[in-house]
């Protein structure tokens, strides 16, 4: 049909377990998404590290953006999002020197406290706004800096994720804001590097590239890229490169209105839009986190880990030989009774990868509290808790902000657990929105639409994108969850440091 020639834009959407290349065209008002190509994305132990197959995710990524064609859209633009944090290092002549290593690699374990040694904690905080998690940029640089390890020295700059992506299909080298800012390496308040620190920690300079903001062409595709894949030379177009950052755009935030939102999936990243960092004496010690978004805004938010503890529960049941899905969970969770057991999802073994039962398990022991007796057990025990830890981050935030929030916004694909926003709306005793399932997507399109001069501006985006298929939730036995949260407070910080 003739509409097959509208104008398409695609979004390339990497996450910790899969990567997805989503076509989104815009007909008559309405985007119009479809799912052009999904694929895995593993972690690879190789020797002492844990990578990323980086060359396969490229490959994979040419493979959607070839389908597209073949699919006959008129792809406008190209814009790829990813995980933060994690880089790849470019040598003088352009090649990547290794294949990027993964965050939960355990080469910067320890290297928080090693950095403070040279750093002061608080007024680092105070210059980069940023939660301290040993995955971030700034330790795993640390780390190789303290290994001696030789690509620093031959390292001509450093590229994250996406800005990689984007280099190998463009030529162009580019440093793009939001995921930049995932680092702990920014000066939060001139959203640029933070060269003293840098200095101080013994980096080169040189490493660290212009930093551009979301909503700039990073450049056309190559000819040679083009060619293969059968597609014109169209933009690549920098977005909200770090994936909550496209997410948030299109959370279904009303002007004026007291919300926050969670994106959830494989982490939880639960926070509010500011126009400025918020960073002061009490924002440190809760070690909330400022991170750049799209149209000048600020992130201000908490890093939790999110469904991959399930995610990693699953995949331990099936190693044992039971070949569980999700779908199988959910419908073990229409009859299975709870436990009544919490783990704190925060504790840093359940980050790493592993048996995470066993984990379970022996969190459970070292807090006294009784083991599950079944997979589902197991599950509402995960989802219960990380509900939990929701809602305190919620209080958490409120006190930081100085104001109650009236709606929570659940986005992004661990909205499609419906057990997590039920027991979310449940513990918080407040109104749940969920959706939408595909908020990265949509919120990586909207900012390429934005820069091609298509809609005007984020406030646009969710009010024509993001409004429409919301899931409500409204709370039921507050009284019984409110009990549930008492236990659950018992154990949030037994096991930290």
């Amino acid at each position: 049909m003739k509409d097959n020639i509208k104008n398409t834009y695609l979004a390339a959407d990497f996450g910790g377990g899969s990567g997805r290349i989503i076509a989104g065209s815009l007909l008559h008002g309405k985007l119009e998404l479809e799912e052009v190509h999904r694929f895995s994305n593993r972690q690879v132990k190789l020797g002492n590290h844990v990578y990323w197959d980086f060359p396969a995710l490229f490959e994979d990524m040419k493979t959607g953006l070839k389908l597209a064609a073949q699919k006959g859209y008129a792809v406008k633009g190209i814009g790829i999002d990813t995980w933060g944090v994690d880089f790849g290092l470019i040598d003088k002549n352009g090649n990547l020197l290794s294949n990027p290593i993964c965050y939960r690699d355990a080469r910067t374990d320890g290297m928080p406290a090693k950095v403070f040694k040279v750093l002061d904690e608080q007024q680092h905080y105070t210059t980069t706004g940023i939660q301290v998690m040993a995955i971030n940029t700034l330790f795993q640089l640390y780390s190789m800096k303290q290994n001696r390890d030789p690509q620093l020295e031959i390292a001509h700059q450093l590229l994250f994720m996406p800005d990689l992506f984007a280099y190998l299909l463009t030529g162009e080298k580019n440093v793009e804001y939001t995921i930049a800012s995932t680092s702990q390496l920014l000066n939060a308040k001139e959203r640029n590097w933070d060269f003293d620190m840098i200095d101080r920690l013994g980096l080169k300079r040189s490493l660290f590239g212009k930093i551009t903001p979301p909503g700039n062409v990073i450049g056309k595709l190559s000819k040679d890229i083009a060619d293969e894949l059968g597609i014109a030379q169209v933009d690549v177009i920098a977005v909200g490169s770090h994936d909550t950052a496209s997410a948030v755009v299109s959370a279904p935030i009303e002007k004026g209105e007291k919300g926050c939102y969670v994106s959830c999936g494989t982490w939880s990243l639960l926070g509010a839009e500011t126009k400025e960092p918020l960073i002061n004496k009490q924002t440190f010690e809760e070690n909330f986190t400022n991170e750049g978004g799209v149209e000048n805004t600020i992130r201000f938010l908490k890093n939790i880990s999110g469904l991959w503890i399930l995610q990693e529960t699953r995949r331990q049941w099936i190693r044992e030989g039971d070949n569980i899905s999700f779908k199988d969970i959910d419908k073990m969770l229409l009859t299975e009774k709870s436990a009544n057991v919490y783990i704190d999802p925060d504790y840093a073994p359940f980050g790493k990868p592993g048996n995470m039962p066993s984990k379970i398990d022996e969190f459970l022991k070292k807090t006294g509290q009784a083991l599950p007796q079944s997979k589902g057990q197991y599950a509402l025990c995960i989802l219960e808790s990380l509900a939990m830890t929701y809602r305190y981050y919620i209080e958490s935030l409120e006190k930081l902000l100085g104001e109650k929030t009236e709606v929570v916004h659940l986005i992004g694909g661990g909205v499609k657990d419906v057990n997590l926003c039920r027991f979310t709306a449940n513990v918080t005793g407040k109104k749940i929105t969920a959706g939408p399932v595909e908020a990265t997507a949509i919120g990586n399109i909207a900012v390429q639409l934005i820069a091609q001069g298509t809609i005007k501006d984020v406030a646009q985006a969710r009010h024509e994108f993001c409004s429409d298929d919301l899931k409500i939730y409204e709370p039921e036995d507050s009284a019984a969850w409110d009990a549930k949260y008492q236990d659950y407070l018992k154990y949030k910080w037994a096991l930290q440091d």
